[in-house]
């Protein structure tokens, strides 16, 4: 294997990394992305954080590896001072808080403060139920 489509792949592995999570800065592009997870049937983890909050810059990494792990759920990171309507219309009073939401926009789980532990495990417990296959009958 050449150095050349080593080095191709890694690039092409970072450029995707970058994609997994996706950045909202208007109502508008809020309501694109939901409406995308909504007909693809992908819930959505939301990262309401601030430019200036210490804790939340602190957790983006966190959250990008998250985006790593769980592909099936599209993972927003919305800067309360961009997206002021966004913020305000999730009831977001503090950074960092994170949202969990099933695929037809309905707020699962909230969880505000910088505790990646706590997170990860709402995560999981988010995805099982999500995941489990619906018994109908």
């Amino acid at each position: 294997m050449s150095l050349w489509w080593v080095m191709e792949g890694q690039k092409q592995q970072q450029q995707h990394s970058k994609s997994r999570v996706v950045k909202v800065n208007s109502e508008e592009s809020w309501n694109m992305f939901i409406t995308q997870a909504k007909n693809q049937g992908c819930p959505v983890f939301v990262h309401f954080g601030a430019s200036w909050c210490v804790p939340s810059l602190a957790m983006n990494a966190f959250f990008e590896e998250l985006a790593m792990t769980y592909q099936d759920i599209l993972f927003i990171l919305v800067d309360v001072d961009e997206a002021k309507e966004v913020a305000s219309k999730m009831e977001v009073k503090a950074m960092p808080t994170f949202v969990l939401m099933r695929d037809d926009g309905t707020v699962m789980d909230k969880v505000v403060g910088a505790n990646p532990e706590e997170i990860k495990k709402r995560v999981d417990g988010f995805v099982q139920s999500f995941l489990t296959p619906k018994i109908i009958g």
